[in-house]
């Protein structure tokens, strides 16, 4: 079977089109009328992957349909690659909180800034710049650890 430009181009955007099964199982069924070596040409003249290709033939012959695990990829947590972190901030944060000064609340504020904070886990701790979260991330687990950024209260003077 010839594969004219006009065909292949029909091919890659009709599999570009589908998504997950539907795309695995139509490039498998393209690559059964390819014939003899078809995994290989369609590799080769479309640009698909051969192993997407054997995935789509296998659930092809067996008619079991295989999960994709979308939902289990993506970015770790910074924990995961840092597993100290948390307890680092929590060491910097924890000397220049306190609480807040109506002692309505549980809250503990802090009068670091972010930018503060990320400097000295680079001084202090250890951390190289290119290893640390940026500073939003940082802000991020701040909050999770329970305390805020405010500019904490110093005494307010009497009214007369």
């Amino acid at each position: 079977m010839e594969l004219t430009a006009e065909i292949k181009e029909h091919l890659k955007g009709t599999a570009a089109a589908l998504r997950g099964v539907q795309r695995r199982l139509f490039m498998a069924r393209t690559v059964r009328l390819l014939g003899r070596a078809g995994q290989r040409r369609a590799e080769r003249e479309l640009g698909w992957n051969r192993v997407t290709i054997r995935k789509g033939m296998h659930e092809l012959t067996t008619g079991i349909r295989c999960v994709d695990a979308f939902a289990l990829r993506g970015r770790r947590r910074a924990e995961e690659h840092l597993p100290h972190l948390l307890d680092d901030i929590k060491a910097i944060v924890d000397g220049q909180c306190q609480t807040d000064p109506s002692f309505r609340t549980q809250r503990l504020y802090t009068r670091l800034t972010v930018a503060t904070v990320r400097q000295q886990l680079i001084d202090h701790k250890g951390y190289t710049a290119e290893q640390l979260p940026t500073a939003e991330t940082i802000r991020c687990k701040i909050h999770q650890l329970g305390y805020r950024l405010r500019k904490a209260q110093k005494c307010k003077p009497k009214k007369r």
